[in-house]
């Protein structure tokens, strides 16, 4: 299959912000690394986060029906993103087998093939050219693919269509807009809030901080993997986050909020607007009497400054351990998982994104799921967070810096001239 050019330019996009110290080479290049030997056949194991779609053991039953040989069993690692990572790192470092194949969040790619824990995939034996570009170049480090990416995220804003329908107004496409609109819908409505996202102290605000700062023009980290905060687009995004939670537009339970329990607030009745990932879309518009905003919202894309922001790109990739004793039915599982019939059947139960293309232009599915060409140019806009080696220490600084100033410790200028220092000494 004809991929090298796009893997080649995803590669010199990479060789940019990922240095030899991730390779544990003084060269300046990185070795190419021997090639597993994808063998083995029999039992795996898939250990992913929590299933919060509920649709993920279906799917493993579907497998295990036809391979009754090759049984896939399920290891559900903790909701907190952060959490997941500690344990499969933890997995790795010991060399244990217990985990065969690794659903990675779409920003540890690099550092597990970087420390070789998983191992270098077949890029001919999947349709790479079917999906989305931007979702193959989460699933590669240095020319090499090391996972396939099995679903995408893209930032969305949910709001409560009723609302401003009754206030005549249309989904806000600025930061400005948005608050105009939660200062004429709220006092008609008590109880209800006007914002919230994903600021709980964990690798969720680290992405709502880099959308705030994206959306307003800027970067987190540049192209040359250097620290840009900074800049006025920088001080522009964390005062949204920042002067909204003293204005009160973001309430004070939302810096307790991860995914779930911003889910819960909005289906509840409880927001106006939401940031949240597309897996919400089912859940918040189920009958079944577990949602009160059942038909009364809708999504649009995320406001900017000026304009509509950018989101930060999400998904998951799925990748086989080094350690792993059956890679073969390990292989031949994420080929399964990844397929476009089950992304499909995925997408039907779950409305988490899929990551082949043609399925966000199919008929059937932008009836029943009218946010798909909304979710698609979220997706092909999407910015990647800071691609850098040390990421874990990374993000935890950006969550300690945004945290605090989002509760008041210091001003938002002395935040950002702290996080620029930190994170220059951890991209030297």
């Amino acid at each position: 299959m004809a991929r090298q050019g796009l893997i080649g330019r995803i590669g010199i996009a990479a060789v940019l912000v990922l240095t030899a110290s991730a390779c544990g080479t003084d060269s300046g290049s990185r070795p190419t690394p021997p090639q597993a030997a994808l063998d083995g056949v029999g039992p795996i194991t898939l250990a992913t986060g929590k299933d919060t779609s509920g649709n993920l053991q279906n799917q493993i039953d579907g497998w295990n029906s036809a391979h009754p040989d090759q049984r896939v069993s399920l290891i559900e690692l903790p909701e907190n993103a952060d959490a997941q990572r500690q344990q499969m790192v933890q997995n790795a470092q010991t060399r244990s087998d217990t985990y065969a194949v690794l659903n990675l969040d779409v920003i540890w790619t690099a550092e597990f093939a970087a420390n070789q824990w998983v191992v270098q995939l077949p890029e001919a034996e999947f349709p790479l050219d079917k999906l989305l570009p931007a979702t193959v170049e989460t699933g590669t480090y240095f020319n090499r693919l090391y996972a396939v990416p099995t679903n995408s995220d893209g930032g969305l804003l949910y709001y409560r269509k009723d609302l401003l329908d009754a206030a005549g107004l249309t989904p806000p496409k600025t930061w400005a807009e948005l608050s105009a609109a939660c200062a004429k819908v709220l006092p008609a409505n008590p109880g209800t809030s006007c914002y919230a996202g994903q600021f709980e102290k964990y690798e969720g605000l680290t992405v709502n901080f880099s959308e705030a700062v994206n959306s307003a023009g800027g970067a987190v980290v540049g192209p040359d993997g250097k620290p840009t905060l900074d800049t006025e687009a920088a001080r522009k995004g964390l005062e949204f986050l920042v002067n909204g939670v003293k204005s009160g537009e973001i309430p004070g339970k939302a810096r307790t909020f991860k995914e779930e329990e911003g889910r819960r607030a909005f289906q509840a009745g409880e927001l106006v607007f939401h940031r949240q990932w597309p897996y919400q879309y089912l859940k918040a518009a189920a009958t079944d009497g577990s949602s009160a905003v059942a038909g009364k919202f809708a999504v649009a894309p995320l406001p900017g400054l000026t304009g509509p922001g950018s989101s930060t790109l999400g998904g998951h990739n799925l990748a086989v351990s080094a350690f792993a004793k059956n890679k073969k039915t390990a292989l031949e599982f994420i080929k399964y998982l990844s397929s476009e019939e089950q992304q499909r059947a995925n997408l039907e139960k779950s409305s988490q994104a899929p990551t082949w293309a043609a399925l966000y232009d199919d008929p059937a599915l932008t009836a029943r799921f009218p946010y798909l060409p909304t979710l698609k140019q979220s997706i092909l806009g999407a910015k990647r967070r800071p691609a850098v080696v040390k990421y874990q220490e990374v993000s935890t600084a950006i969550q300690n810096a945004v945290y605090d100033a989002m509760g008041g410790k210091g001003d938002v200028g002395g935040a950002l001239t702290g996080l620029q220092a930190r994170l220059s000494e951890l991209t030297k």
